[in-house]
C-alpha cells in the first residue's frame, strides 16, 4: 500500500505542542449573553473551533454532525463557531445574527468579518474544525465533512487523559440562548401558490409548513409538529427538519424538499397527510448509489423541487447535482452534475454546479439558481438527453450587483428563480437583497426591486410577484415594474489572501490521519480519491485530473501569475479489528478552492489537512 502523503497514528511522532492563537473578531461574540470569551476563559475544557460561513452547505452539514457530540459532552466540550465570510453580505453583523438563529446554532459564535482568526489558524477551507485540548494546545484539524466519529473518539481520549492529569474542568458552558422573537413565520424558505389561491410556505426554522390566506399574512393552518424529526402522519403529528422547496405534483399533492432530513416528502392539501417519497434520512456520500428505489437511496440536502419534462427535478445542493424523481416508478436518479463544485456547462452528466438552490420550470427550460457561483443556469433538451447552459455568472469567486449584458452582469448568492409570463426570469438575488430579472430575448440583466431582506424565492399571484423575504420573516407582494430600478454597479471577489507559490513544480499533499482505532481499508480497492483542476485551466501544465493518491506533483504554466487551485479529496476509514468481518466505515471529504499567486521565493509545497495535523 502506498503511504506517501498519508499520516497514520502508528507513523506519528509524539504530538506537537502548538499553542492555540487567541480568538479575535471585529464583529464580537454571539450566544454568550454579551460576554466576550478568551481561550483563558475556556481553559480546562475541550474546545472545538468550527470555521464556517452560512452560505456553505457543507458548513451546514457539519453543524448537524456536531449536534449529537455537543449534547453528549456538554459538560466537557465547548464548540465555538468562528464565522468567516466568503460573500460581502456575510460580513454584515446582522446577517450573522440571523444565520445563528436560522440554523439553530446552540453554542458561542465569534463574528470574524476580517478573517483575523481564520488567518491565525492558517485555515484554507470551509468548513474546518480545530480541536484545542484543556491546556490550550491545538491537537487536531479536520477539513470538510464526515469527521463526527473521529471527533467523538478524540474527545473521549482527551477526557480520559486530562481527567487523569487533573486538567479537565467540567460544568456548564458559556452558551446563553437569545430571547425568542414572536412572528408568524421564522426564516421562511420557499412559497407555492395553491390552486385555491392560498400560499403554502416552508417555515424553515420552525420545521413546519404554513398555509397562508390569499393576503399572504393570515395563517390558515400549520403542518408539522414544529420539532426536528422525520415522521409521517397527520399535519399535527408529522415532523420535518428545515424544509425548503415546494412543487405541485400532477395529482394535486405537494412535493417538499425536506432539506436537513435529506428526504423528499409529500403533503396532501386535501387530507393534511404527510408521507415520505424519497430518501432514507441519511446523507448521501461518495460511493453511494445514485439511482434506485426512491425510499432506498440516500439524498443530500435537497433545496428545491420543480416539475419538468415529466419528472420532479431536485436541486441537490449538498452534492452539487440535479436529481429526478419518477412518481410512476417511485425511483430517483442523478440527472445532471458530477458532484464536483464549480461552473462547467455541457452535457448534463458532465456539468458542474455549486449548491443549486432554486428551480423554475417552463415548457422548454428548467431554470436554476446556482448559488455558490452566483449564477443563473438552465437545463434544456439536447438530442436524446439534456444539456446545461449558463445565462448569468462566471464562477465561484466573482460576485456583486451589476446590471447590463448577461456576460458581465453580477449576482450575489441567489437562492431562487421564478419564470415570468413574458419568458424572462425573476431572480431572488439573496445576498444583494434584490429582485433581479434576466431576459433571454435581449441577454440583459436588470434590477426590479431593492430593499428586500434576503429574498429566497418568489411566486406569481394575480399579476403580482410575491417574494419570500426570509430575513424579514414575511411574504412581500410587489407589482411587476415596467422599468428597471437603477443601482450603482459593484463587483467583488472573495477576500481570502492568495497563497504565494514558487514557479515550476508544486507538491500538493493532502494530509489524512485515520482516527484512533481505524485504518484505510483497501480490501476492495483504493479508499482515497483526489481530483485537481484550476481556474484558469491554463494555470496547470500538468497534474490536473483524478487519482487515488493523496499527493501529487503539479506543474505550473510559465507566464501565468495567479489563479485558483480546485482540490477535492475523499478518504474512507474503517474499524481496525481483524475479527470484524463487516467493519464500520466513515467517509471524510472536502473541496478546497485555494487562491494562489506565483512568485519567486514562494512555497514549493501546499499542504491541505483533511484530518489530523501536518507533520
Amino acid at each position: 500500500m502506498t503511504r506517501v502523503g498519508l499520516l497514520f497514528h502508528g507513523d506519528m511522532a509524539p504530538r506537537a505542542r502548538v499553542r492555540a492563537p487567541e480568538l479575535i473578531g471585529r464583529g464580537g461574540w454571539l450566544n454568550t449573553g454579551d460576554n466576550d470569551l478568551t481561550l483563558t476563559d475556556l481553559r480546562g475544557r475541550i474546545v472545538i473551533l468550527d470555521f464556517w460561513t452560512f452560505c456553505c452547505v457543507n458548513c451546514l452539514h457539519v453543524l448537524d454532525e456536531l449536534r449529537e457530540l455537543e449534547e453528549k459532552h456538554r459538560d466537557t466540550v465547548v464548540i465555538v463557531g468562528v464565522h468567516s465570510p466568503k460573500f460581502v453580505h456575510e460580513a454584515e453583523h446582522q446577517a450573522v445574527v440571523d444565520a445563528v438563529e436560522r440554523y439553530e446554532v446552540h453554542h458561542p459564535v465569534l463574528d470574524d468579518p476580517e478573517l483575523t482568526t481564520w488567518k491565525q489558524y492558517a485555515v484554507r477551507a470551509w468548513p474546518t474544525l480545530v480541536v484545542i485540548d484543556p491546556e490550550g494546545y491545538v491537537v487536531a484539524q479536520h477539513a470538510g465533512e464526515g469527521h463526527a466519529h473521529a471527533l467523538e473518539t478524540l474527545v473521549g481520549q482527551l477526557e480520559a487523559e486530562h481527567a487523569a492529569k487533573g486538567t479537565l474542568r467540567r460544568g456548564d458552558g458559556p452558551y446563553v440562548p437569545p430571547e425568542p422573537v414572536p412572528t408568524e413565520l421564522r426564516f421562511p424558505g420557499k412559497a407555492l401558490l395553491l390552486p385555491g389561491g392560498t400560499f403554502l410556505v416552508s417555515d424553515t426554522t420552525r420545521h413546519q409548513l404554513v398555509e397562508l390566506a390569499a393576503d399572504g399574512e393570515s395563517v390558515v393552518r400549520r403542518i408539522g409538529a414544529g420539532e426536528r424529526g422525520l415522521d409521517d402522519g397527520t399535519g399535527e403529528r408529522a415532523r420535518f427538519s428545515e424544509p425548503q422547496g415546494l412543487a405541485l405534483l400532477p395529482d394535486g399533492t405537494v412535493a417538499v424538499a425536506d432539506t436537513v432530513n435529506h428526504a423528499l416528502r409529500r403533503f396532501d392539501p386535501a387530507t393534511g397527510e404527510v408521507t415520505t417519497l424519497a430518501g432514507t434520512g441519511r446523507q448521501w456520500w461518495q460511493g453511494s448509489p445514485t439511482e434506485g428505489p426512491a425510499r432506498e437511496v440516500d439524498l443530500s440536502s435537497p433545496w428545491d423541487v420543480a416539475w419538468f419534462a415529466g419528472r420532479l427535478w431536485i436541486a441537490m445542493a449538498g452534492v452539487h447535482q440535479l436529481w429526478t424523481y419518477d412518481p410512476q416508478a417511485q425511483a430517483v436518479r442523478a440527472a445532471a452534475g458530477t458532484t464536483n463544485e464549480g461552473l462547467v456547462d455541457g452535457p448534463a452528466e458532465e456539468a458542474w454546479f455549486a449548491q443549486p438552490s432554486g428551480l423554475a420550470a417552463t415548457e422548454d427550460r428548467l431554470w436554476i439558481a446556482d448559488s455558490e457561483t452566483s449564477a443563473v443556469r438552465y437545463v434544456e433538451r439536447d438530442g436524446d438527453g439534456f444539456a446545461v447552459r449558463t445565462a448569468v455568472g462566471t464562477g465561484l469567486f466573482d460576485f456583486g450587483h451589476r446590471d447590463g449584458a448577461a456576460e458581465q452582469a453580477l449576482l450575489q448568492h441567489p437562492l431562487g428563480v421564478t419564470a415570468l409570463p413574458d419568458g424572462s426570469v425573476a431572480i431572488s438575488d439573496t445576498y444583494n437583497h434584490a429582485l433581479r430579472r434576466f431576459d433571454p430575448a435581449t441577454g440583459e440583466v436588470s434590477t426590479l426591486a431593492t430593499d428586500l431582506r434576503e429574498p429566497s424565492g418568489a411566486v406569481l399571484a394575480d399579476g403580482d410577484i410575491v417574494v419570500v423575504e426570509s430575513a424579514r420573516h414575511r411574504l412581500t407582494r410587489l407589482r411587476l415594474p415596467e422599468e428597471a430600478v437603477r443601482v450603482d454597479a459593484v463587483a467583488h471577489r472573495t477576500q481570502r489572501a492568495a497563497t504565494d507559490i514558487a514557479p515550476g513544480t508544486l507538491r500538493l499533499d493532502v494530509v489524512f490521519q485515520a482516527p484512533e482505532g481505524q485504518k484505510l481499508d483497501t480490501r476492495y480497492g483504493p479508499s482515497t480519491r483526489l481530483l485537481v483542476s484550476s481556474t484558469p485551466p491554463e494555470l496547470l501544465a500538468g497534474g490536473e485530473g483524478a487519482g487515488t493518491d493523496l499527493n501529487r506533483e503539479l506543474v505550473l504554466t510559465e507566464g501565468v501569475t495567479e489563479g485558483v487551485l480546485h482540490v477535492s479529496a475523499m478518504a474512507a476509514s474503517c474499524d481496525d479489528d481483524p475479527a470484524n468481518e463487516y467493519p464500520a466505515c466513515h467517509v471524510h471529504q472536502q473541496d478546497w478552492g485555494v487562491p494562489v499567486r506565483i512568485t519567486e521565493g514562494g512555497a514549493t509545497r501546499l499542504p491541505l489537512v483533511l484530518a489530523g495535523m501536518d507533520g
